[in-house]
C-alpha cells in the first residue's frame, strides 16, 4: 500500500485518512521513504521538516478522539523555499540566506496547515526565484524526473519535480512570469496562477515587482488544485494587492447553464512554437469541442501589437533591480550567474518604462475585449517541452531565440493579472510531457477549473508517472 500512497492525490489521501483506512503516519512515512529513494537523483527537496511524523501522529490521535478535522487533515504538503516557514530553513536558493529560519509562516503556508496539512519539506528554486531553471550555488540543480538530463523548469521547479516524482501530493509555488505553469508543464503536473491578488504574497520572497508575482497551488489533479485554491484565496489584511474577501466561491465550478465559449491559438503574437506543442493544443481544442464546448480558432490583436515579453523585460528590470541590489550588497561574490546577468542588464530609461506601462494597459484592454465574446482561452503553456539543462538559445521553425522565449506564452497573464492554469494533455515523441494552458477573465478561476476538469477526463495521458 505504501507505494500506492505516493501515486494518490491529496484529496484521495485525505479521504483515506478521514475514514481511517490509512493513518497519517503511514502517508507521511510513505512520502519520506519516496524522498529518500528518489531525491538523490532529482534534488527537488532541499530541507526535510523534522517534526512531520510527530505532526502526523498528532493528526491520527485527534481523529481517533473524534475531533472536527479540516479537508487536508493529515496530508503532507511541500513548499517552495521562497516562502517563510516557521522554525524551518528558508534559504531562497542563495548562500546569502544560508541558515535563515523565519519565526512565522507565510500566509499561504499557514492556511494549508489550518486545513490540516502537514508541512513535509521545502523544495528547490533558482536563486531568488529569478530564472527559468531551478539551479543555484547553495542547493544545486534540480533534474526533471522524466529525464534527468532535462530541466524541471523555474522558478517552482523543485516543487514541480517533487510532486511529479511522488515525493509530495500537493505544493505551494509562486509565479512571476512562468514559474508555476512552466514547471508544471515540464514535469506533467498541474498548477494554477490565480488572478493577481487572489492569494496573498505575505511571507513570500521576493515581492518586487509584486504586481507581477502570484502565489498558487501545484498538484497532480485538477480537483486538488481546486481544493487548495479554495483554501488559499482571500485577503489577509497584510497584502495590499489581496483585497478579495475570503467568503467567496473558489471551488471547482459547476457546468454552466449555457454553452461555454472557448477560443484557442498557437500563434497570434506568441512567436515560434514547437510543432508537437502546437499539435497538442489543437488536440485539446478538438477534445473540448467534442464534449460540447463552443470552440473557435482565434487571434488577439493586442498580442500582435505589443510584444508581452519585451514589455515585461522593460518593466520588471526597472522595478526588480533596486531590491536585488539591496539584498545582495556586500555579497556579490556569493551570487549565482543568473542573478549577476540580471543585475548586468542595462537599466530601463524612464521613457521606455512609461512606454512599457502603456503597452501593458493596451494588453489589458485587449483581453477585456476578448472576454466579452469568449469565456476562456486555450494556448500553449511553454513554447517548447522540457529542455536540456543550461539552455541559452534554441531554434524553432528555423528561428533562433533566446532562452526566455520559452515564457512568451505565459508572461502576458502576469502582466495583465489574468488567471491561468497549466495541465498535461500530451507527450513528445521522446516521452516528455506536453502541457496546455487555460486562461479566463479576471476572478473567473472557476471557469478554467471547470474546463480543466473536463479536459482531464478526456486526457490521453491520465495517471502516468515517471519511471524512477
Amino acid at each position: 500500500m505504501a507505494t500506492d500512497l505516493n501515486k494518490l492525490d491529496a484529496t484521495g489521501l485525505a479521504e483515506l485518512i478521514r475514514t481511517r483506512e490509512v493513518s497519517s503516519v503511514e502517508v507521511v512515512q510513505a512520502h519520506l521513504d519516496r524522498i529518500k529513494a528518489v531525491n538523490p537523483k532529482i534534488n527537488a527537496v532541499v530541507t526535510l521538516v523534522d517534526g512531520a511524523l510527530d505532526a502526523a501522529r498528532a493528526a491520527d490521535e485527534s481523529l481517533a478522539a473524534g475531533a472536527e478535522v479540516g479537508p487536508l487533515h493529515g496530508v503532507p504538503f511541500t513548499v517552495k523555499d521562497s516562502f517563510d516557514t516557521a522554525g524551518v530553513l528558508t534559504q531562497r536558493g542563495s548562500p546569502i540566506f544560508a541558515g535563515r529560519i523565519p519565526d512565522t509562516d507565510a500566509t499561504s503556508v499557514a492556511r494549508i496547515k489550518r486545513a490540516g496539512g502537514i508541512l513535509l519539506a521545502k523544495t528547490n528554486l533558482p536563486e531568488f526565484a529569478y530564472w527559468i531553471e531551478s539551479d543555484n550555488l547553495l542547493t544545486g540543480r534540480t533534474n526533471n524526473p522524466w529525464d534527468l538530463n532535462r530541466s524541471s523548469g523555474g522558478s517552482s521547479g523543485g516543487e514541480s519535480a517533487a510532486i511529479a516524482a511522488g515525493m509530495s501530493p500537493l505544493g505551494i509555488g509562486s509565479d512571476l512570469s512562468i514559474s508555476l505553469r512552466g514547471p508544471a508543464a515540464d514535469t506533467g503536473i498541474a498548477a494554477i496562477k490565480p488572478t493577481r491578488g487572489r492569494i496573498p504574497m505575505t511571507g513570500a520572497w521576493p515581492r518586487e515587482p509584486r504586481r507581477d508575482w502570484h502565489v498558487g497551488p501545484m498538484a497532480r489533479t485538477i480537483r486538488d488544485l481546486a481544493l487548495a485554491y479554495s483554501l488559499l484565496a482571500g485577503s489577509d489584511g497584510a497584502d495590499g494587492f489581496a483585497t478579495v474577501p475570503r467568503d467567496f466561491d473558489a471551488g471547482l465550478g459547476a457546468s454552466p447553464d449555457r454553452p461555454v465559449r472557448l477560443g484557442w491559438l498557437v500563434d497570434s503574437g506568441l512567436g515560434p512554437i514547437d510543432a508537437e506543442v502546437a499539435a497538442t493544443v489543437q488536440e485539446a481544442a478538438n477534445a473540448l469541442q467534442g464534449a460540447g464546448i463552443r470552440v473557435d480558432a482565434v487571434s488577439i490583436p493586442a498580442l500582435e501589437r505589443d510584444n508581452p515579453l519585451e514589455l515585461f523585460t522593460r518593466q520588471h528590470v526597472m522595478e526588480m533591480k533596486p531590491a536585488m541590489r539591496e539584498a545582495t550588497a556586500g555579497h556579490e561574490d556569493q551570487m549565482f550567474m543568473y542573478s549577476k546577468t540580471m543585475l548586468a542588464t542595462p537599466d530601463t530609461s524612464v521613457q521606455d518604462y512609461v512606454v512599457a506601462e502603456q503597452g501593458i494597459e493596451r494588453l489589458r484592454d485587449g483581453f477585456a475585449e476578448y472576454f466579452q465574446k469568449y469565456d476562456a482561452l486555450l494556448l500553449p503553456v511553454t513554447t517548447i517541452p522540457a529542455h536540456a539543462h543550461g539552455l541559452k538559445q534554441f531554434t524553432l521553425n528555423g528561428q533562433t531565440v533566446e532562452a526566455f522565449h520559452v515564457m512568451s506564452t505565459t508572461v502576458p497573464f502576469n502582466l495583465t493579472g489574468l488567471p491561468a492554469l497549466s495541465m498535461r494533455f500530451g507527450t513528445t515523441n521522446d516521452g516528455m510531457p506536453i502541457g496546455v494552458q487555460l486562461v479566463a477573465n479576471w476572478h473567473a478561476e472557476s471557469t478554467i477549473l471547470y474546463l480543466a476538469s473536463l479536459l482531464e477526463s478526456l486526457s490521453p495521458v491520465r495517471d502516468q508517472h515517471p519511471a524512477l
